[in-house]
């Protein structure tokens, strides 16, 4: 079945498999839910092809078997498509510019949780440094050069064009263990799109634009906003898409006790 078209019959979510994706380079494996670990990656460029609402639905069921704390499932996902989408894109990147413009807006953009630590120290600080450098060099996007680091950020707040955008918030009633529940969920969320050939963006960038985002999605007071995600079919064939970060070997962060 072609993602692109889902007028020839009826759209039930198990339609969907691997081969349904265009220019996807998760292939049958071996092991299917190893190869849907490894193949994950933030993907910041993505093509126009439409996911159908009974696949996203899919998704978000199979992501929902995350477990929590006394099963509470704090979880809310609120999902986005065409003018809903594009409207949200463009009001952030509005406020992005004018914080750009007046950095003294910073007041009125805070995050309702810290999503990083006040003072960084290695060997964090490094890899973050790493990371930033890595796809920043990649993008031939220099130390100093403003302008180009500014909308490679904004890329953010228009969902890298993908056709999909999620919000994820929270009830402030509930406590920080929450959050570590809510991490199992993205992730389930993340590798059940891999096993269907779609790829993801999740998106701490979006946090310090609640006082935007919440009021257009709905969102009730009692609510705040955990992170965005972009959801879609990746251009494979895009330079920014070629970047993988590295990640430290088990040995190094495993102690056994015996």
């Amino acid at each position: 079945m072609n993602p692109t078209d889902s007028s020839a019959h009826p759209v039930v979510a198990g339609d969907f498999a691997l081969e349904d994706a265009p220019n996807s380079a998760c292939q049958p494996p071996v092991n299917a839910v190893d190869r849907a670990i490894e193949s994950r990656q933030s993907m910041r460029e993505f093509l126009p092809a439409p996911v159908p609402r009974a696949l996203i639905l899919h998704l978000l069921e199979l992501a929902s078997r995350a477990p929590s704390g006394t099963n509470t499932q704090p979880w809310k996902a609120y999902v986005l498509q065409g003018a809903s989408k594009d409207s949200l894109a463009e009001k952030v990147c509005r406020a992005h510019d004018a914080l750009r413009d007046n950095p003294a807006l910073a007041a009125d953009y805070r995050e309702e949780y810290d999503y990083y630590p006040e003072k960084w120290v290695s060997p964090y600080i490094d890899r973050r440094r790493e990371n930033g450098w890595g796809l920043y060099g990649l993008l031939g996007i220099t130390k100093g050069d403003k302008d180009k680091m500014h909308a490679q950020h904004q890329r953010n707040y228009r969902f890298f064009d993908a056709p999909v955008g999620l919000m994820f918030t929270l009830d402030r009633v509930m406590g920080r263990g929450s959050l570590l529940d809510y991490g199992m969920f993205m992730q389930n969320l993340m590798v059940a799109a891999r096993g269907h050939g779609l790829h993801t963006c999740p998106q701490a960038a979006w946090n310090g634009f609640a006082k935007i985002i919440m009021p257009h999605i709905g969102a009730g007071e009692q609510e705040m906003l955990v992170c965005g995600m972009s959801l879609g079919y990746a251009d494979e064939s895009a330079l920014v898409n070629t970047f993988r970060t590295p990640r430290v070997s088990a040995a190094e962060f495993t102690t056994w006790l015996d």
